[in-house]
């Protein structure tokens, strides 16, 4: 089910094209099939445009060639502009090019402020360089132009790997990309470029995901449906597991209680709140279906996970950045429990990062995740926060470095695990940007994994969630509100 959701990088977006043309479906009719595909949307999103269409040197721009010969058949009025010359078209590109019998214009020509929509065929997912000199100016043109703008694969300027903006680049209202999105598509700030994102069909066959063997996706129910907890008529609340989250002071219990309501709502079958006893005393005043539990030290958190049937503990939600939240990481790594490590209990590993690294990889079991923001992720991972690399890179970098479960908080959350794997949340609302909305988060993940979801299925399916919820409240949204909306997104999940 998960390969519907592959992510392919422009060079294994490249291979699924020479695995089908290999197989027998001439280049140039991927090509006509893929214009047509953008023709039809422009079409129909754009009913009577004039249209204006960019073109490039490779098979972006004969992708454009095609789309604009389709509108003309149905009656569009269009132009054409070229970066380059005719002559200078190789391929599939130039035969494209020969079939189109209007005008070609060269870029400084097109008439950027006489047409009604503008379709970006300049570069697709592969560039490497940033974008200068006349497509550079073309870019910034039909941004400035204020007409919409449909991208063919991947907006002109955006790295189809990273995400990222090499120079300038296109902002579309709407992208047609074909057979599989790209990472570029799902990562930020490209994401943001996109538009909306339309998959086409241009007659690539999914078994060449075979041979490709992608390891990134954009994360959805597909992704991790076979771990989907679902209650047993015959059980009972152990059976659904016993999540501890680690509370901190007394002047500091709020990020705990949220973490814990969300591990409950999410489906754990009991839930407590450990810490000292001044802090449960304020606690105690808040709480009902969730047990306390006396733990204020590193010793007492090690007897209360003596008891097999806790079996998920979250700490690090305000927890503090001290000796004593150092030591109570590792009494909860060296537990038996799942465990879920957040905020200060990242934080407080900056200067010995090997440290919490040794304790994971102590585990045979591998059932621990970290959920770090920018921040927090640099702290612990120094010279892997190198923002001009993929998201999904650093992710996974850090996941085996680490060994644990990498879960990297942004507007494109990327789940990653040591043996390559990664998810791109895509789903998450910027009314997250909110204070706690990640103590929740932190609480799914802990549900889902006392009811046994092995770590990474968890992780992932804890972001969408998150994600869901959020959607269901809209604007106003604070962390308060999100446990109580995880109703709504598991009966959205559990009916799909």
């Amino acid at each position: 089910m998960e390969n519907r959701c592959a992510l392919l990088t422009p060079r294994q977006m490249y291979e699924a094209d020479r695995l089908t043309i290999a197989a027998g479906t001439p280049g140039l009719l991927l090509m006509e099939r893929a214009g047509a595909a953008v023709a039809e949307l422009a079409a129909a999103r754009w009913p009577g445009a004039r249209v204006l269409v960019l073109c490039g040197p490779g098979n972006n721009g004969g992708d454009g060639f095609v789309a604009a010969r389709h509108l003309v058949e149905g009656g569009a009025a269009v132009s054409l502009a070229l970066l380059g010359s005719m002559e200078q078209l190789k391929g599939d590109a130039a035969q494209a090019a020969a079939a189109w019998a209007g005008p070609v214009a060269t870029l400084e020509q097109g008439g950027f402020d006489s047409a009604d929509l503008i379709i970006d065929g300049l570069f697709g997912a592969g560039l490497s360089r940033a974008l200068d000199g006349a497509a550079a100016s073309a870019v910034v043109r039909a941004n400035a132009s204020g007409r919409p703008i449909l991208a063919i694969d991947m907006p002109s300027g955006i790295d189809g790997e990273t995400g990222q903006v090499r120079g300038v680049a296109v902002r579309a209202a709407a992208t047609v990309t074909f057979f599989r999105k790209k990472p570029g598509h799902v990562l930020m700030p490209g994401r943001a470029c996109c538009g909306d994102v339309h998959l086409a069909d241009i007659g690539i066959p999914d078994m060449v995901l075979n041979e490709i063997a992608p390891n990134q996706f954009e994360n959805g129910p597909a992704v991790w449906a076979d771990a989907i907890p679902r209650p047993d008529p015959d059980g009972h609340k152990y059976a659904r597991g016993h999540a501890v989250v680690v509370s901190g002071d007394k002047w500091h219990t709020g990020a705990a209680r949220l973490g814990a309501r969300a591990a409950l709502r999410v489906g754990a079958g009991l839930v407590s709140v450990a810490g000292e006893a001044a802090a449960l005393d304020v606690l105690a005043a808040h709480l009902t279906a969730i047990m306390l539990l006396e733990a204020g030290d590193a010793e007492a958190l090690v007897a209360a996970l003596g008891d097999k049937r806790r079996n998920a503990v979250l700490i690090g939600p305000a927890a503090g950045i001290d000796n004593s939240t150092r030591d109570k990481v590792l009494a909860c790594l060296a537990s038996g429990a799942m465990v879920v490590l957040d905020a200060d209990a990242l934080t407080v590993f900056a200067q010995e990062p090997e440290t919490l690294f040794a304790a994971i990889k102590a585990r045979a079991d591998r059932g621990v995740i970290l959920t770090p923001h920018e921040g927090e992720f640099r702290r612990v991972f120094g010279d892997l926060w190198d923002t001009t690399r993929a998201k999904t890179e650093r992710a996974i970098a850090a996941a085996r470095r680490s060994g644990a479960i990498i879960l990297l908080k942004g507007p494109d959350t990327v789940i990653a695990a040591p043996d390559g794997r990664c998810a791109v949340n895509t789903n998450a609302p910027p009314t997250l940007a909110t204070a706690g909305s990640g103590d929740v988060l932190a609480g799914l993940i802990l549900g889902l994994c006392a009811q046994h979801v092995p770590a990474w299925p968890a992780a992932a399916m804890a972001a969408w969630l998150h994600g869901e919820a959020a959607a269901a409240f809209g604007p106003g949204l604070i962390a308060e509100d999100l446990p109580e909306l995880v109703p709504v997104a598991l009966a959205k999940l559990m009916a799909g």
